[in-house]
């Protein structure tokens, strides 16, 4: 731990999160060692067919009351700390599973949208993921009595359930319009959107160092945070399990779980 702390103490930081940080609040991953086969829907399949649409939703129906009863960690936790002793002066997540503002963070860009919210494709009406659970229940109400031991399924990182038999769900469609409903997260396949981008490169160029946690950073979208600093001579530190794409360019790699790494972290940087 000692060079991931010579290489930021005293240095402004802007952190980036990947779903390795989550793992420990029972949220799992998709490339970490160990991790299952995984096949998340694209972009393109949800928006393309009505049936993958109701198979998602069918799923999702289930599975998102998970991410809303999961719990922020002590990386989590020691990062809100970072940030509220002026070290950490903003972050950017790939989650969708609000877990960094439950924690406390508050300068955060949500790269991969959250979990909380429901978008028309049509309209751009927003509608908490609450309200579009009530219409769900209302158009399946015997849906959930079906899977009651819905913690027993395989739960997906993106609030997703392994589940077949999807034929008989209902898709409730948008209030407003009648337009398709899509969660408000980036599918596999779509981009992120340029603003929330720009705002997440204002977070990295503020700083004079990246802290890369939880992250493979298997995709470009978090993958591009590390080249921009790098590219700008500021040091990167990467804690994470397992190999990431970002090796190469880091200053310092440790091959530690976020929870056990960033609590020392905050602790030997006065937080």
């Amino acid at each position: 731990m000692a060079p991931l702390v010579d290489v930021l103490a005293g240095r402004r930081v802007a952190a980036l999160t990947g779903a390795g940080l989550s793992t420990d609040s029972g949220i799992p991953d998709y490339r970490s060692p160990g991790s299952p086969p995984r096949h998340p829907m694209t972009h393109q399949q949800f928006v393309s067919s009505p049936a993958f649409r109701r198979h998602y939703w069918a799923r999702n129906h289930l599975g998102w009351r998970h991410l809303l009863a999961a719990r922020p960690n002590a990386g989590h936790a020691a990062l809100a700390r970072l940030e509220h002793a002026g070290v950490v002066t903003g972050l950017v997540t790939q989650n969708i599973d609000l877990l960094h503002l439950r924690a406390g963070s508050r300068r955060l860009v949500h790269l991969h949208g959250r979990y909380d919210r429901v978008v028309c494709l049509s309209c751009a009406a927003v509608v908490p993921r609450s309200e579009h659970d009530a219409a769900l229940v209302a158009l399946n109400p015997h849906w959930r009595e079906r899977f009651q031991h819905v913690a027993d399924l395989e739960i997906a990182p993106d609030a997703d359930v392994i589940l077949d038999s999807t034929a008989d769900f209902r898709v409730a469609d948008c209030p407003r319009c009648g337009g398709i409903l899509k969660p408000d997260v980036v599918f596999f396949g779509d981009n992120t959107p340029r603003a929330r981008v720009e705002e997440a490169y204002a977070i990295v160029d503020d700083a004079e160092a990246l802290l890369v946690a939880g992250s493979s950073l298997a995709v470009m979208s978090g993958l591009r945070f590390v080249r921009r600093a790098h590219k700008a001579g500021k040091p990167v530190a990467v804690v994470n399990r397992g190999p990431t794409r970002g090796d190469e360019l880091a200053t310092v790699r440790v091959h530690v779980g976020t929870s056990e790494a960033l609590p020392v972290l905050a602790r030997e940087l006065g937080a």
